[in-house]
């Protein structure tokens, strides 16, 4: 048995070894091609993807019956759906990528030194980014534009709950590019056994950057264990505060998209719902009430229970929970300060809003919350690529190096010093 294992795990080592190598490959090529072959693979992908819409849904159907077969998560089967407008969108992801401008070779910066020599900064491909994600095979498809845009190689490792759709969607995109003049930039592995993610974060001499899509445990695992450095947020804990200026009309209907607008499994969502006491009487049955309707279980501090008495009582541990699912934490507090300091306490740094008719309370929170994305009167399911017009995400990083908030084109490159001279030495 033991032989067994080691056999099967060698082989795993042997296989995604061989798609990094052929990802390191394809990037050196990728990165030095024109932008109009890179544009057209991308614009070719996004007919092909709408041309073979059948078969996409076909295995997605097989995935999602798998999925309820299992027990998978309501969330989670929302991430895994692929209707006609979620694939319609993706082949927009594909579209709006190519038309964005060209990465590879901006000139960030350039200046002249006292001596003579002319030193800038010029962006470059990260090299080959790993990326493992989890439910949402939208995921293959942004990453793949993005990655391709920007002259990188990407080997993509989803979850078995999406194998199926997975891989029809990365061989489809993989062949297209091909024919496209891009080879072998898009490798898929196509194995659901977790050895292939250990193999994967080994590989620091081929492999640039992992970017983990997934659950909070499996992305600090990555955190911890890889050699290859790793960018992404474990956590998606976010927050709106009512203030009082707030109008109240407006932070319900912000409030409810927030969390059941959209989707309640998805890392932008919101977990904590802050109330200023002095509109919390008047505010709270309204909010809880609506949240209610829509199957939200509201758990709450003391104060939030007195007024609304069907809430549970919230524990220490629901202000540091991201629940991903039909569950709301709720606090009154007495001032903005106190609010901030609980964002600052047991957020994640990822995305928070606030409600406000106050231009200075606003400014204040825009100042004091050190989030990737923080918000004034607006739903944070907004942070998102595609939303904030970077045609897609790989990501969304709550780090402060190199890439914070949803991460685009820029955030998959690095840059080099270009140095102009004319015979200089250094005395």
């Amino acid at each position: 048995m033991l032989s067994t294992t080691s056999n099967m795990n060698q082989n795993i080592q042997k296989i995604i070894k061989t798609k990094a190598k052929k990802a390191k490959s394809a990037m050196r090529v990728l990165s030095r091609s024109s932008a109009d072959i890179r544009n057209n693979a991308l614009l070719a992908m996004a007919e092909d993807l709408l041309n073979a819409k059948d078969v996409i849904q076909e295995a997605n159907r097989i995935d999602l019956q798998t999925g309820e077969e299992t027990g998978l998560a309501k969330p989670l089967m929302q991430r895994l759906l692929l209707d006609d407008k979620k694939i319609e969108r993706m082949a927009d992801n594909l579209r709006q990528v190519a038309r964005l401008p060209d990465p590879i070779g901006d000139v960030i910066s350039m200046g002249e030194r006292p001596n003579g020599l002319k030193i800038g900064r010029v962006r470059v491909p990260i090299g080959v980014v790993g990326v493992v994600y989890e439910s949402r095979p939208d995921v293959t498809v942004e990453v793949s534009a993005l990655c391709i845009k920007s002259g990188n190689g990407v080997i993509l490792r989803g979850g078995s709950e999406a194998i199926r759709s997975n891989t029809i969607l990365a061989n489809l995109l993989s062949d297209t590019a091909a024919k496209q003049g891009v080879p072998d930039a898009i490798q898929f592995v196509d194995t659901t056994d977790r050895q292939a993610v250990y193999e994967l974060i080994r590989l620091p001499e081929y492999i640039d950057l992992v970017i983990p899509r997934g659950s909070n445990e499996f992305v600090q695992f990555l955190m911890r264990e890889s050699d290859v450095p790793v960018l992404g947020h474990a956590d998606g804990i976010c927050h709106i505060y009512i203030d009082k200026n707030a109008n109240l009309e407006m932070a319900t209907k912000l409030c409810m998209n927030a969390k059941v607008g959209y989707k309640v499994g998805v890392c932008n969502a919101i977990e904590t719902l802050l109330v200023h006491e002095q509109v919390a009487e008047k505010y709270l049955p309204v909010i809880c009430d609506q949240l209610q309707k829509t199957d939200v279980e509201i758990r709450g501090c003391n104060q939030t229970r007195i007024i609304f008495p069907e809430a549970r009582k919230a524990t220490e541990e629901d202000w540091r929970t991201e629940y991903l699912d039909y569950i709301l934490a709720v606090r009154v507090v007495g001032s903005m300060e106190e609010a901030i300091d609980h964002i600052e306490e047991y957020g994640s740094h990822h995305s928070d809003a606030i409600i406000t008719e106050s231009y200075s309370a606003a400014e204040q929170f825009l100042k004091e919350v050190d989030s990737a994305a923080v918000y004034v009167n607006a739903s944070t399911v907004f942070t998102d690529g595609y939303e904030f017009g970077l045609g897609a995400e790989v990501g969304i990083s709550t780090q402060k190096l190199h890439s914070r908030g949803p991460m685009g084109l820029e955030g998959l490159t690095s840059y080099k010093y270009i140095v102009y001279g004319n015979g200089q030495v250094r005395e």
